[in-house]
């Protein structure tokens, strides 16, 4: 004869399985330090204001003359 399972605690485990699944999803995905932040973003702001330097055409569109 098999074994007897409590389906309780058979619900309650499956269910804490999957939680911890999910947390470690949660940890590769938003598990950045601040000092790992604080360097993309830097990195970030170097790129675009290199890109803003090598810009050709001025930022403001020129005005339309008047008739």
């Amino acid at each position: 004869m098999g074994e007897i399972v409590n389906l309780r605690k058979a619900r309650k485990a499956r269910t804490r399985a999957e939680e911890d699944r999910k947390a470690a999803d949660n940890r590769v995905a938003f598990g950045r330090t601040k000092a790992e932040k604080a360097l993309a973003k830097a990195e970030s702001d170097l790129a675009k204001s290199l890109l803003d330097g090598l810009r050709l055409l001025p930022a403001k569109p020129p005005a339309k003359p008047s008739e």
